[in-house]
């Protein structure tokens, strides 16, 4: 008999050619649900790395993710009307500003009145010995006729919400009237509200009145010249489209 054949095992090796399409079919599988992702996201930026990043990792052409974001051009639309509107609302106040400034020079109330723009709105600041007695909610008869005059000022084209305020220092009262400086502030706002009211051009539904006692100063208590500053009344003008609390006085 013939010797048997002997046969070689032979190590079979796979195929495994296969393996780059695939995973490059993962990698662009990855970055569209990265593209998704972000196009549901409002960060155009974060969108924008994520582009960058693929982009660097992604050979050859042009990268997945390069073309135009419309969550970018979307959020800066809608960026540009804001800033319209905002734009728009602080050339008003600014106008209005002028105003008020055009009176207190012209009225030598420099000391005692000044006005500021801020991040609320246009803020008319009066020291409260201009228009009150100390320990009195009363406004003094003589300054009433500039209660009215700034009334005057507060007639705008597009009428605005109005909030005003009282202040005091800590320095506790008690007289017959008042057993707080809470109640105090809150009393001078109401009485100083009702005055400008007097204008029949205003609109009392755009006005409320708010006191806040001696919880928000503006200078240190601990002086004399910090403590005059601390007691005042002000009147808020809000940009157009915001709206005061409708109470009469509150605490915060």
């Amino acid at each position: 008999m013939g010797k048997a054949k002997k046969h070689k095992k032979h190590d079979e090796h796979m195929d495994e050619s296969w393996l780059i399409p695939y995973s490059d079919l993962l990698t662009l599988l990855l970055a569209l649900f990265i593209v998704l992702f972000a196009m549901s996201s409002i960060d155009a930026q974060k969108f924008q790395a994520i582009a960058s990043a693929f982009n660097n990792e992604l050979s050859g052409g042009t990268g997945v993710l390069e073309f135009p974001s419309p969550v970018e051009e979307n959020t800066m639309t809608e960026t540009d009307k804001q800033d319209g509107l905002k734009a728009a609302d602080r050339e008003e106040l600014e106008e209005m500003q002028k105003k008020m400034n055009t009176y207190i020079n012209e009225n030598n109330l420099q000391d005692k009145v000044e006005t500021a723009l801020n991040g609320e709105g246009l803020l008319l600041r009066i020291r409260d010995n201009v228009l009150y007695n100390s320990g009195s909610a009363e406004i003094q008869p003589e300054q009433i006729e500039n209660a009215r005059e700034i009334s005057e000022l507060l007639v705008m084209d597009i009428p605005r919400s109005i909030i005003i305020s009282g202040h005091t220092d800590n320095v506790p009262i008690k007289n017959a009237q008042f057993s707080s400086n809470w109640e105090l502030s809150a009393m001078r706002a109401v009485n100083f509200m009702k005055e400008i009211l007097k204008n029949n051009q205003l609109d009392p539904r755009l006005f409320s009145a708010k006191g806040y006692g001696e919880y928000q100063p503006i200078a240190t208590n601990d002086t004399a010249a910090g403590r005059t500053q601390n007691r005042r009344v002000e009147i808020l003008v809000l940009p157009q489209g915001e709206t005061g609390q409708s109470t009469s006085s509150s605490t915060q």
